[in-house]
C-alpha cells in the first residue's frame, strides 16, 4: 500500500519543541488529507492551539466495490448498502496499521501517547474509532464525526483497557443519507454498553459538518489538550 506524506500543520514548524500535543485527522472516502486543512487552519487561529500540531494524512487509492470499483482514496473498502452484512476487515486493519505508524512517530517526535488524540469523518471517523479503541497506550480522545463503529462483533475482544476511559465525542447529521443516523446510535449505544465515555452531539445536518458542530468540536479539543 503507497501511502503520501501526510500534511504537517502547526504555528511552530520550525521549532518543534514547542509542540506539546498532536491531532491526527482522518478524511472520508473518496477525499484527502487537505479536506480538513481549512477547518484546521481555523483551530489554529485560537490560542489554544498554540502547542498543538495537526496530522491530516491521505488514504491510498484502491478500487471501491460500492462506487462499482471506480479507484478513489479509501481507508477501506466496501461492499454494499446500508445496513452493512460484509466489512473489509483486511482493509481496515491495514489502516489501522497505518495509523499506528502515525501516532508511534508523534512519540517518536517527543510527544506523550495521552497527548495524542484521533479524528475522523465518515470512513476516515471509523478508522479512528476502531484504532484508538485497540490502541496499547492511552489516548487523549477520539473525535468521531458523521461515522460508526467498524467490526462490531470483534470489540470487545479486542478493545485494549489502555483506552477504556479516553473520552469520545460523537457528532451525526439527522439527515445524514450517507451513514443514517441510526446507524450511528447504534454505534454509539455500543460504546456506552462497553463502558466507554461518549458524549453525543446531533445536529440539523446532512452528511457534513455545520457550524456549532465546529465551535462544539473546539470546545473537545480545548478541553482534552489543554
Amino acid at each position: 500500500m503507497t501511502y503520501q506524506l501526510p500534511l504537517d500543520l502547526s504555528l511552530h514548524t520550525s521549532n518543534p519543541s514547542k509542540i506539546s500535543a498532536s491531532v491526527i485527522w482522518l478524511h472520508g472516502l473518496g477525499a484527502d488529507g487537505y479536506d480538513f486543512e481549512p477547518i484546521v487552519q481555523r483551530l489554529l487561529e485560537n490560542p489554544a492551539f498554540n502547542h498543538v500540531r495537526f496530522i491530516l494524512p491521505h488514504a491510498p487509492d484502491m478500487a471501491v466495490t460500492r462506487n462499482n470499483g471506480y479507484i478513489m482514496p479509501a481507508w477501506y473498502d466496501i461492499y454494499g448498502n446500508i445496513p452493512i452484512v460484509q466489512e473489509d476487515e483486511t482493509g481496515i486493519k491495514v489502516s489501522e496499521r497505518y495509523i499506528n505508524s502515525l501516532i508511534n512517530n508523534e512519540i517518536s517526535r517527543g510527544i506523550n501517547a495521552e497527548r495524542i488524540l484521533l479524528a475522523g469523518f465518515s470512513q476516515g471517523g471509523a478508522i479512528a474509532l476502531h484504532t484508538a479503541l485497540r490502541y496499547p497506550q492511552r489516548l487523549a480522545g477520539v473525535l468521531a464525526l458523521s461515522t460508526y463503529v467498524p467490526l462490531h462483533s470483534s470489540l470487545s475482544k479486542e478493545a485494549h483497557a489502555a483506552n477504556m476511559n479516553t473520552p469520545i465525542f460523537m457528532a451525526h447529521g439527522t439527515f445524514d443519507d450517507i451513514i443514517p443516523l441510526s446507524m450511528a446510535e447504534k454505534s454509539r449505544n455500543l460504546l456506552q454498553s462497553c463502558q466507554y465515555s461518549v458524549s453525543w452531539h446531533q445536529y440539523n445536518m446532512a452528511h457534513s459538518l455545520c457550524e456549532q458542530e465546529i465551535i462544539d468540536i473546539e470546545s473537545f479539543l480545548t478541553q482534552v489538550l489543554s
